[in-house]
């Protein structure tokens, strides 16, 4: 059986570069950046910018991928058109399509963590155009279109994570929802959780995330805590009217990704301080 051809739409990245350590062995891996170069040897990483359609045909009609992840970041209206090329491009192969969405879809309605199941409404312009792009590459793909739904992103070289080392160096304020329950997930998780997707040919939309929620000023105030920080740092606020509690969380009514793969805010945070 031949090795599959993968492809990662923005490898430089927080995720790609996750992405890329996860799936190095067992796949044939290539990837697009912007101005970093990844960590592909030279021969398998190509520079592209998401208003190249050209470039991003010719790349696809060399490799002809197996498979691709996309985690790109953009401007929104030239990423859905990318996105639509793309998508046109591998309607007649056998190509798959795994495309890293976000709670964002949700930004519309915070009165409930949301399921697969549930329909997008999104208020933000991020979150229309996610709801676009999913639906686009649904609508042309089919089911060889997977869809990634992911909350805050986290990782030793996050800029979630960088933002509160300095800020507890520089003694700055940093400005928490005391009222906004969340979850997150590790950037290594979300590789890990991918390669299972991928390797047993999971279908649909996934919501990955933490099992736990916390509001977001109790997830904040436990990484102080355990950081060695001060939660005078913190300066809660409301989200919206402070007599309700609301919810940008991923659930999921899927039973398909095993426990040994998910993981909770107490081990996502653990894994920070490591």
């Amino acid at each position: 059986m031949s090795v599959e051809k993968v492809l990662i739409l923005g490898a430089s990245g927080l995720v790609g570069k996750a992405l890329i350590e996860e799936l190095k062995d067992g796949f044939d891996l290539f990837g697009t950046y912007s101005s970093s170069l990844t960590n592909l040897p030279n021969e398998k990483q190509f520079q592209l910018e998401v208003q190249q359609i050209d470039k991003l045909k010719e790349i696809l009609n060399s490799i002809q991928p197996d498979i691709v992840i996309s985690c790109l970041r953009g401007e929104f209206d030239q990423q859905l058109k990318f996105h639509n090329e793309l998508a046109l491009e591998l309607v007649n192969t056998k190509s798959r399509v795994y495309y890293v969405s976000t709670t964002n879809v949700f930004d519309g309605d915070f009165s409930k963590p949301h399921l697969e199941t549930d329909i997008p409404i999104a208020e933000s312009d991020y979150g229309k155009y996610k709801i676009d792009c999913e639906n686009m590459l649904n609508d042309i793909l089919g089911e060889r279109a997977m869809i990634i739904r992911i909350p805050a992103i986290w990782g030793k070289d996050s800029p979630r994570w960088k933002l509160i080392k300095e800020s507890i160096k520089d003694h700055k304020v940093i400005d928490v929802y005391s009222n906004l329950v969340c979850n997150n997930l590790l950037d290594i998780q979300l590789s890990r959780q991918l390669r299972f997707i991928i390797e047993n040919g999971l279908k649909g939309i996934f919501h990955l995330g933490s099992v736990d929620m916390h509001t977001q000023s109790e997830f904040f105030e436990q990484i102080l805590s355990n950081f060695g920080g001060k939660n005078d740092l913190l300066r809660d606020s409301s989200f919206q009217d402070d007599s309700q509690i609301y919810y940008f969380t991923l659930t999921t009514n899927r039973n398909d990704i095993p426990d040994f793969l998910q993981c909770t805010n107490k081990e996502i945070i653990s894994y920070l301080l490591g």
